[in-house]
């Protein structure tokens, strides 16, 4: 007879599986293992704690002090620990590939100790730091184990790269930002700025006023963090958290309930956007100088593509060496589902034939192997789902597409590609206490279940609808939109004192087929907080690539409320005016043109 497992623990087991699979990069099938496997610890100092790491050593066979290389360091998605199915793999597939491999769980994850604080330099970075110290021949392992075979630029100072996704991508830009030694990254799905990523607002300019609260992802994340016990028992007592929380550090405690609470109040909303942002690249990335590949999901509602972008960007602009790719899968839609068309399987570790994985090897090749004639391919590519051949699925450019297409938001509810066939015309929506638009459940694919398409209801929204294209249209990166709406009740409460009285909107494009067929391509929306109502404001949309086919319409929509996400506070009416004199502007950044 099975024995029933608790449906809290199941859910908890299965989202900590499906948030650790990023990682999972596993040696082709049919290979040997030619290496051994030490399992070790290491007690690191860590924000003035003592922490217990818990770690796995791969040595490929034949690697000695007169034969070193170079070392792979690894560690686990949120949720995840060095012996999941996933993190364990990364060792063995850079083994065998000749690569002294470390993984690690994380702190606060696997059989780790301290606390969990969302990669903080200070803290997550440090302790990785330590074990860049090991893999340098400066400090032993618990048990006395040296590692005296790793490659060396200098004394202590070891030839390692870090890989990894999601939680374990952040922790590679936080261990160099702290540690100069790294000499390559490849963080995959990881995000630039937590305040964004879990309370996003996508009006330019509107950085000092708080998002729209990503309450299914982060409660999610958070239930797995505070779960710990269900996942991991008898945990070290550097786990537990006396003030305020079970296993998370203090900060970020205060941090979720902040959010939870739907309230900002200025003084706990300016220490919430400071504790996210010192855990995260966007204020940090400025320290680091290693060659970095970044790798990220299309699929993805949680750390979308303008995440990468933004560190892309701030790594290029200050001399760091830089490639972008934006592949197919993210957190989005299950982690482990089937691989698209030439994409990188994680389930096959299809290094040596898929796109991404020669990418990646190409890059360690160069910068830990120090094989200069190996090309590590453009600055930029992109995954085409709708290319079926799957040796070109990749385009590939030396920078990203500009904002180079402008549509009109005409006043008759049309999309127009001239200002002068704007027409003058009044429309307005109004929120309902409860949400009344869906674009995704956020979890739903992690934990299996089959989501409900997105809809809108009827009133609750406003759409801009263009003529079907007469040939198809390649929109690559984040679409931008400028308008401006009126709403006397949110103008009235916009200066309260709390944030959450501002007027709150989601943005979004759908892809409309001849049938009427309707795609939120990736389920994907930009939720904003108006900084002010009375001004016209402007939104950069989630980065997409998609291709408009011939016959299709675009559909630009604003709408009240998304039920991924907490709304307006109260009901607050909208009203957009549009006119040939101030229309609103919806900009796209097509490839080719």
């Amino acid at each position: 007879m099975s024995r029933r497992v608790p449906r809290s623990r199941a859910f908890a087991l299965a989202l900590g599986a499906a948030l650790a699979a990023p990682l999972a990069i596993g040696p082709p099938a049919s290979a040997a293992d030619p290496y051994t496997v030490t399992p070790l610890k290491f007690t690191v100092q860590a924000g003035g704690r003592s922490c217990t790491v818990d770690a796995d050593l791969y040595r490929p066979a034949g690697v000695d002090r007169e034969h070193p290389a170079p070392a792979v360091l690894g560690t686990n998605g949120f949720g995840g620990s060095k012996s999941d199915g996933s993190t364990d793999t990364i060792g063995k597939a850079f083994a065998q590939r000749g690569y002294v491999s470390l993984v690690y769980s994380g702190l606060g994850f696997g059989r780790s100790g301290c606390l969990i604080s969302l990669d903080e330099p200070d803290i997550d970075g440090a302790a990785a730091a330590q074990l860049v110290d090991f893999l340098g021949g400066k400090r032993a392992a618990d048990d006395g184990t040296t590692a005296d075979f790793v490659t060396l630029d200098a004394p202590g100072d070891p030839r390692v790269g870090m890989i990894g996704g999601s939680y374990g991508g952040a922790v590679q830009l936080a261990t160099a930002s702290v540690d100069h030694r790294l000499d390559a990254l490849v963080p995959m799905i990881t995000w630039n700025d937590l305040a964004y990523s879990l309370d996003p607002n996508n009006a330019v300019g509107g950085s000092g006023v708080p998002g729209v609260f990503k309450w299914q992802w982060t409660n999610g994340f958070y239930l797995i963090g505070e779960g710990q016990p269900l996942l991991q028992p008898s945990l070290d007592p550097s786990r537990i958290n006396s003030l305020g929380c079970l296993h998370f550090v203090t900060e970020a405690c205060r941090t979720v309930h902040t959010l939870n609470s739907g309230s900002y109040p200025a003084d706990r909303t300016a220490e919430l956007l400071a504790f996210a942002r010192r855990v995260s690249p966007v204020s940090y990335l400025h320290r680091v100088r290693t060659p970095t590949l970044l790798v990220q999901g299309q699929a993805d509602t949680l750390f979308n593509l303008n995440e990468a972008t933004a560190t892309y960007r701030t790594l290029k602009s200050q001399g760091t060496p830089v490639k972008m790719i934006w592949q197919s899968w993210g957190h989005s839609g299950g982690l482990t589902g089937p691989a698209a068309a030439g994409e990188l399987d994680l389930s096959k570790g299809n290094l040596e034939t898929s796109y991404v994985g020669r990418r990646v090897l190409a890059w360690f090749d160069r910068h830990l192997r120090k094989r200069t004639d190996v090309d590590t391919g453009p600055a930029f590519a992109y995954y085409r789902d709708w290319v079926t051949d799957p040796n070109r699925t990749y385009a590939t450019a030396d920078r990203l597409p500009a904002l180079n297409r402008t549509l009109y938001l005409s006043g008759d509810g049309k999309l127009v590609d001239n200002r002068n066939k704007v027409a003058r015309g009044t429309r307005g929506y109004t929120n309902w206490l409860i949400p009344t638009s869906h674009s995704e459940s956020s979890l739903a694919g992690l934990i299996g279940l089959r989501d409900s398409p997105p809809r809108d209801t009827k009133g609750t929204y406003l759409d801009w609808t263009s003529e079907p294209l007469d040939r198809p249209l390649d929109v690559v990166g984040a679409p931008r939109a400028t308008l401006k709406v009126h709403s006397p009740k949110a103008e009235r409460t916009q200066n309260s004192g709390d944030a959450a009285d501002k007027l709150v909107l989601f943005a979004k494009i759908y892809d409309v087929a001849p049938d009427g067929t309707r795609t939120l391509v990736r389920r994907l929306v930009a939720p904003v907080r108006v900084p002010d109502v009375t001004k016209s404001f402007t939104l950069t949309l989630p980065g997409i690539v998609h291709r408009y086919e011939t016959g299709h319409r675009l559909r630009f929509v604003i709408a009240a409320s998304d039920d991924a996400y907490f709304g307006n506070r109260g009901i607050k009416p909208v009203t957009v005016v549009g006119g040939p004199r101030e229309p609103g502007v919806l900009r796209l950044p097509v490839a080719g043109s």
